[in-house]
């Protein structure tokens, strides 16, 4: 279990937080430090022994916690991190033990002092959900849907209502539905009303937050959207025992224009391999075992295909399509209610191939954590709380959004901004450096990790290598 917050001011009542995934539970973790009753909201029949779940198709994709996220997570649930290495999921120096192909080739093997773990988002998610639901006052409702929000007075949240799904879950006959809704005393398909002090929206990008705004009047601001039109196809599969490899994660980078197919390769928990291989546009990784292996094997960095190789048997594979990158702008939002917080892919949902939407939830649910530590020591109440809580969440999504969706902005030819061209010319002559000067990727991994600032990537030892770098080789 996490450490509990200590504050002088006394708890508040009940939080809800619609969706239960991965930051539905981060953040249910730290509402308990403040609320004597938790209450998670998941449309997925989920308990705790769940990994992947059907509104989390991505769960069957590589995922990664970055150096930044693990450090949260570690506060938040300390022992995770061995937790999870006695499953077999490998802790590593980035630097060390990965073989990454940078567009101008391979980036040094060297110590970086950036520690990191590779595991699947499907333990993740077990893992989180047990120890939240064993906190005091944390109650899991599966299979429910939220239906509607409720405003008790003008302008403030004050009720969630929900109907448990009447035995079935997308269409799969699941009798935890209906156990879960005879446990709460609730009979499936009935709607049900739950008062709340504080509401957590944590449903993702389809769970129909903008459906329960516009019921209540609220206008939000049109939502940012940069299409990536890339495509993953993902396989897990045995390592092998003899003749381990020198890394635990190999990556080839994608990179436009000229680099259109990309993929990595995760040692995971359970001496098992997780790989996702890339395509843009119409180069789409294929989904049948024979074109898989054939396309790993049109990568630069060989040792995807060579794992890929080595399987004893044919395993399932997954496409995942949905990748585009998506920023609801609530925080400009001049109706925005009170009681009603927004996180995680409610808010903002990344292109997945640059690893941040676990790690930017997770900072997310540390940034409420000293939110509401701050109200209870000065023994302020709860109002006030929703506007100045989007809009850090807002200053914190910046740099993320800007690395992932300018990237995404260089695939299409027509209208590219200034901003993403410049920065794109910039990143070209950063990698090439970064291939040969070990320094120079070192302070690359940390900015990755989100542990280090972008601006140390512009500090002018660095800057005069790129510089030079351009003027060179053009």
């Amino acid at each position: 279990m996490g450490k509990r917050t200590r504050t002088r001011g006394a708890r508040w009542g009940t939080a809800v937080v619609v969706g239960g995934g991965h930051a539905g539970l981060v953040t249910a973790r730290v509402l308990a430090d403040h609320f004597r009753e938790v209450v998670i909201l998941e449309r997925d029949a989920v308990d705790g022994d769940t990994g992947t779940h059907p509104h989390a198709p991505q769960g069957y994709h590589a995922h990664a916690v970055l150096a930044k996220g693990s450090q949260v997570l570690e506060t938040l649930f300390p022992g995770l991190r061995a937790e999870m290495e006695e499953l077999g999921a490998p802790v590593f120096d980035y630097g060390e033990r990965i073989d990454f192909l940078l567009p101008a080739g391979l980036a040094p093997r060297c110590r970086t002092g950036v520690r990191v773990q590779s595991f699947t988002r499907a333990e993740l998610e077990r893992r989180l959900r047990r120890r939240v639901l064993a906190l005091p006052g944390v109650r899991l409702v599966p299979s429910a849907r939220c239906e509607s929000l409720v405003m008790g007075r003008p302008g403030a949240v004050s009720r969630v209502t929900y109907r448990i799904a009447d035995g079935a879950a997308d269409g799969t006959v699941d009798g935890a539905a209906d156990g879960a809704a005879e446990a709460a005393g609730e009979a499936p398909g009935e709607s049900v009303a739950l008062d709340a002090d504080l509401v957590v929206d944590a449903s993702g990008r389809s769970g129909g937050l903008d459906r329960r705004l516009a019921e209540l009047g609220v206008a939000v601001p049109e939502k940012r959207v940069v299409k990536a039109k890339i495509t993953y196809t993902s396989m897990s599969f045995d390592r092998p025992e003899k003749n381990p490899p020198d890394f635990d994660i190999a990556y080839q980078m994608m990179f436009a224009p000229g680099v259109s197919r990309g993929g990595v390769i995760l040692a995971v928990e359970n001496e098992r391999w997780m790989c996702s291989l890339f395509g843009y546009g119409e180069e789409a990784p294929p989904t049948d075992d024979e074109g898989y292996l054939g396309f790993a094997r049109t990568l630069g960095n060989p040792h995807l295909a060579g794992q890929i190789e080595q399987r004893d048997r044919p395993e399932s594979v997954h496409r995942y399509v949905n990748v585009n990158n998506q920023w609801n702008l609530y925080h400009q939002s001049k109706a925005w209610p009170e009681r009603l917080l927004a996180v995680g892919d409610s808010v903002c949902v990344f292109n997945p191939v640059y690893g941040q939407g676990l790690t930017v939830a997770a900072m997310e649910a540390e940034l409420l954590q000293g939110m509401l530590s701050e109200l209870r020591v000065k023994g302020r109440g709860l109002d006030g709380l929703s506007r100045r809580y989007q809009g850090r969440v807002a200053r914190l999504l910046v740099a993320p959004w800007t690395l992932s969706s300018n990237s995404d902005l260089m695939w299409n030819r027509d209208g590219q901004p200034l901003p993403a061209r410049i920065a794109h010319w910039y990143n070209k002559h950063l990698f090439a450096v970064s291939a040969r000067d070990p320094r120079v990727w070192t302070r690359f991994v940390g900015v990755v990790n989100m542990v280090a600032s972008p601006a140390t990537l512009f500090h002018p030892a660095v800057f005069r290598k790129v510089v030079a770098q351009a003027l060179t080789r053009g």
